[in-house]
């Protein structure tokens, strides 16, 4: 089943649980051993194949680089690539910080009896 944004959290969690068990059991480990190599403990990795919400991301992470999938994770969330225009804007310069839309300052200056 492809997992969509259309799928409610639990069903996600309860998907990415099945997939998690399903990698592990291919590759032949029991939830003991994954959940040793990867440095947590045997109830975290239970909760995750359960697709419990309360399982740590960090300790998903772990468990996805014990079975060798965690590369896996530029296709989950891929790096922002700017626009066309922007490219050219930037010209080789990275954006160290996020701006706020600048003010448009008025074509002629504003005077008493202007507003009207």
């Amino acid at each position: 089943m492809k997992l969509t944004d259309q799928h409610s959290d639990d069903a996600l969690l309860a998907r990415l649980g099945e997939r998690v068990a399903q990698l592990r059991i291919s590759k032949n480990l029991t939830q003991a051993q994954l959940a040793q190599q990867a440095g947590l403990g045997l109830a975290t990795v239970q909760r995750l194949e359960q697709g419990a919400a309360a399982t740590q991301l960090s300790g998903f992470v772990r468990v996805c680089r014990v079975l060798g999938v965690a590369e896996g994770f530029d296709a989950l969330l891929p790096a922002p690539q700017p626009s066309p225009l922007a490219q050219l804007k930037l010209q080789g310069k990275q954006r160290q910080r996020a701006s706020a839309p600048r003010m448009q300052v008025p074509a002629k200056p504003w005077a008493w009896g202007d507003e009207a």
